[in-house]
């Protein structure tokens, strides 16, 4: 077991706010179907309808508060929704468009440790320049001063969002390089679980546009990175002790829609 028991109570009691939460403030959608519900019921729609809308917010009112939690002790700084910056220099996005193109033309290949230091090299470089960028959802500064910035996304992205999400990464690197041109930076797309287990991630749709290697965490890979050896696995058992306690609780909460279900 990775997990100590004081971090395995404290991620359990994240989860069960984080559930209790939700059906405090859930409220069903209102759209009527009387078809589904009449051959369904009134409940399973419900829950059907709440799974949905956990689902939208699972990265920001789960995954991330979990991580937080694991990366208390081994990071000295671990943040959400952090801001890489609101600067880039004129010739750092001039790198970062070609870089881009090259890739998508397929004249490169996903090269991370070559396009930092392309993006290092004119990080100062021109007029700098004013942007909003997309928030880190996870960001951890090791005891070394190393950063590593984590994209939470979907299980199954689209791939034509790739392009995107390696973007996102170049820019957060140009705008941490803005402030500190020797910051040593990491920026990754973390995918929270596998969906095709036992088999292995597909990867492939990827290959094109992300560094696998030094781009792409999932699963295992991004939770045993932040809290050591095995805690993928002692997570998926706190989420399993979690819905086994609250399985009373939920079911009563899905109960008041079995009356009735005509309406």
């Amino acid at each position: 077991m990775s997990l100590t028991k004081d971090k395995i109570a404290e991620i359990e009691q994240v989860l069960k706010n984080a559930l209790r939460h939700k059906f405090s403030n859930y409220k069903p959608e209102p759209a009527s179907m009387p078809f589904h519900t009449r051959l369904l019921g009134k409940d399973r729609l419900a829950l059907f309808s709440f799974i949905h809308s956990l689902n939208t917010n699972f990265g920001t009112s789960i995954f991330e508060p979990v991580a937080l939690v694991l990366a208390k002790n081994k990071f000295q700084t671990a943040k959400s929704q952090a801001i890489a910056g609101d600067s880039i220099y004129e010739g750092a996005q001039f790198e970062i468009q070609k870089i881009m193109y090259n890739l998508m033309t397929a004249e490169a290949t996903p090269d991370k440790t070559k396009e930092i230091e392309t993006i290092r090299k004119v990080c100062q470089k021109g007029k700098v320049r004013k942007v909003k960028l997309t928030k880190i959802d996870i960001f951890l500064e090791s005891k070394t001063g190393e950063l590593f910035l984590f994209d939470l996304k979907s299980a199954k992205p689209n791939i034509g969002e790739f392009k995107g999400f390696k973007r996102t990464l170049l820019e957060w690197t140009a705008a941490i390089l803005a402030s500190n041109p020797k910051a040593k930076v990491n920026s990754i797309v973390a995918i929270p679980y596998n969906p095709y287990e036992p088999k292995p991630y597909t990867r492939w749709t990827m290959r094109g546009m992300l560094d696998l290697n030094k781009e792409l965490k999932v699963a295992h890979e991004f939770w045993d990175f932040i809290g050591g050896d095995g805690t993928y696995n002692d997570l998926l058992s706190c989420f399993e002790r979690v819905g086994i306690e609250l399985r009373p609780e939920i079911d009563q909460y899905f109960a008041r829609f079995r009356n009735n279900n005509k309406k």
